[in-house]
């Protein structure tokens, strides 16, 4: 190789080593309050006023906000007075907290919790399994015990979720024309954002939040409003307890929790509480056939190893994995987007 070539592969190496660095710029930005404050103060700030108002030394904040302006997460003007920072609208969108499109629970979701699980990655990968016993110290044998190991911690995840369907919701759920089926269940529909989501582009179906019971009682109290008749809940385990019947089942993102026996396991009980001519949707993220690529994907199926018992798979492999339960005409749309649909009819 030649001197130009071997600099712009060193160079793309150290990208990759250095790449915790940005989200720790961005998780830091958001944890300490910066986006909030510029976006409440109504005009830009000096580091040493937004430094003051958030409690921070005066060097590490003006740091911090170069790095931002790094980033394009925000913007700097230099005046007589000195620099002055603002959101950009990026920021303004999603990573202030009360914006509707507001992505804020999701990166300290990863910040706090994905980020620690990810120190053990090398573990993760000797062994094959997570890493919630040498991060947090509990048992790493049920991945949602250890996920809802405190209220707080089931808040943050739920609230997390709800922020990606926000963004990716309404893509999947319109990948097929689900106007057909009026009864619809969402297994593990957490904070019910896909659900809501549904009810709106779908206003004749109603939707069933299925889930854990402690689950379902933050949902209500927190994130379905009473005046919301079409989204209707239920307390289960859907490993243990029975599924009732419905038109369709929404399963967002549980599959890739799973081990191929727990999911042929999950899907045959669908399968046999499904009404005849109905279906189950997956809303997953898509592995392409030969696994090389996408990347976003590859490294969710690495995030499956260190906090689950599950991958990411290939429209292949859900589709055999819905054949073997007994579903036929099996679609696979991608959206373009992080997560794809595939449905399956009985």
């Amino acid at each position: 190789m030649g001197s130009t070539e071997d600099l712009n592969h060193a160079q793309t190496i150290l990208q990759y080593s250095s790449g915790f660095l940005v989200s720790k710029v961005m998780f830091t930005a958001g944890e300490l309050g910066v986006f909030d404050l510029l976006l409440e103060s109504g005009g830009p700030l000096s580091s040493d006023a937004i430094a003051a108002r958030l409690g921070t030394s005066t060097t590490g904040m003006e740091r911090l906000l170069d790095a931002c302006v790094g980033l394009k997460l925000l913007a700097v003007e230099l005046t007589q007075e000195g620099a002055l920072y603002r959101n950009t609208e990026i920021s303004n969108i999603y990573l202030t907290k009360s914006s509707p499109k507001s992505q804020y629970h999701i990166m300290m979701y990863y910040s706090n919790t994905v980020y620690l699980c990810w120190h053990y990655l090398a573990d993760a990968v000797r062994e094959g399994r997570n890493q919630y016993e040498r991060v947090f110290g509990i048992s790493s044998e049920d991945p949602f015990g250890a996920m809802y190991r405190s209220e707080e911690e089931m808040l943050k995840f739920m609230a997390g979720q709800n922020s990606v369907w926000s963004i990716c919701g309404r893509d999947v759920l319109a990948a097929f024309d689900l106007s057909p089926f009026r009864q619809i269940y969402d297994l593990g529909g957490g904070g019910g954002a896909l659900a809501r989501e549904c009810v709106s582009l779908y206003p004749n179906s109603t939707v069933t939040i299925y889930d854990l019971p402690k689950v379902v009682q933050v949902a209500k109290e927190q994130f379905i409003p009473p005046e919301e008749h079409r989204i209707t809940f239920h307390e289960g385990d859907f490993f243990n307890n029975s599924i009732p019947e419905a038109e369709l089942y929404i399963l967002s993102k549980i599959l890739h929790d799973w081990d191929d026996n727990k999911c042929r396991q999950l899907l045959a009980k669908v399968y046999k509480a499904c009404k005849p001519g109905g279906g189950v949707l997956l809303v997953e993220s898509l592995l392409n056939e030969d696994k090389s690529g996408p990347l976003e994907t590859q490294l969710f199926s690495m995030n499956m190893l260190v906090q689950t018992e599950g991958k990411e798979r290939t429209a292949a492999e859900y589709s055999k994995l819905l054949e073997a339960a007994g579903f036929g005409e099996v679609q696979v749309k991608r959206t373009g987007k992080l997560y794809d649909a595939v449905l399956g009819r009985k």
